[in-house]
């Protein structure tokens, strides 16, 4: 009776055991791929619960997530011959977990081959663009260059490089001083310039705008002139139209005229009382 049991308890001990080795589950954040007796058989395996062979199946499990690789800062020459100090980075995934395995198998050995491939892309790509460029808004194109050629080489490892990043760029201590002289310096050439081409414009427009005055006031002389002759002409016409209508109240008129102008300021006249001057007056 006692080695029955010892023996049931054997069976169910083995039991428990290849039921564990039987099935396995595989996370949302995962990926994994099935291998039999080293080799790899069956991948990549979606996430759920899942059967395999006791034993002589296991199974190896990859990150589905974007992954980051850190990569330490480098020198790279740029087209201009400066030397750059590089701080990059660069997102990742797993994107054939079976080719990946095969190639690569962990990823401590992917961030060493994407450290080589994007160093070296890096390089090529700064390499084609001066430090101004690097430093302005081309360096997202740059960037763009590089993750896309870094992706197309490390395709066949079965993995895809989504974004490269440069962190920081710095100067080598050695070459910053000098080369922060020759911006400095090449700014204020760039600021004299500017100021002289704005006195240069501003000359122009006062010069526009004094020939333009000058024209205008000119033109508007010229149409008071004739305004002015129109007006005489006018008043002419009208003094002669009322001289022919009634000759003596122009007579009259012009009279109190000389009258107004000879008696002005105490003048004193001597004159007899027939006088023509004084017939308005009688």
């Amino acid at each position: 009776m006692k080695t029955s049991l010892v023996i049931g308890a054997v069976l169910a001990f083995l039991a428990a055991v290849t039921a564990s080795q039987s099935v396995y589950v595989v996370d949302q954040t995962e990926t994994a791929i099935v291998l039999q007796l080293g080799k790899p058989v069956a991948g990549p395996i979606l996430p759920g619960l899942h059967a395999k062979i006791p034993f002589i199946q296991n199974v190896v499990f990859f990150d589905a997530r974007l992954l980051e690789y850190d990569a330490k800062a480098a020198e790279i020459l740029t087209l201009d011959k400066k030397n750059l100090v590089v701080d990059n980075y660069a997102r990742w995934r797993i994107t054939d977990p079976l080719l990946f395995y095969r190639t690569l198998r962990t990823v401590d050995r992917a961030n060493a081959r994407l450290d080589d491939i994007i160093y070296a892309e890096l390089r090529v790509a700064l390499g084609q663009y001066t430090l101004l460029d690097v430093v302005s808004e081309k360096r997202e194109i740059i960037m763009g260059e590089v993750t896309k050629k870094s992706s197309q080489i490390l395709s066949p490892y079965g993995l895809e490089v989504v974004d490269v990043r440069i962190k920081r760029t710095d100067l080598p201590a050695e070459n910053a001083q000098a080369i922060y002289g020759r911006m400095k310096a090449e700014r204020e050439r760039q600021a004299k310039l500017y100021r002289s081409e704005g006195s240069e414009e501003m000359e122009k427009i006062k010069s526009g705008a004094n020939k333009d005055r000058a024209i205008l006031l000119a033109e508007a002389e010229r149409q008071a002139e004739i305004l002015r002759g129109q007006g005489d002409a006018e008043a002419a016409s009208v003094w002669a139209e009322a001289v022919s209508k009634s000759p003596e109240f122009f007579g009259f008129t012009r009279s109190l005229e000389a009258y107004q102008k000879s008696f002005a300021h105490n003048t004193r006249l001597f004159l007899t009382p027939e006088s023509p001057f004084l017939k308005y007056m009688r």
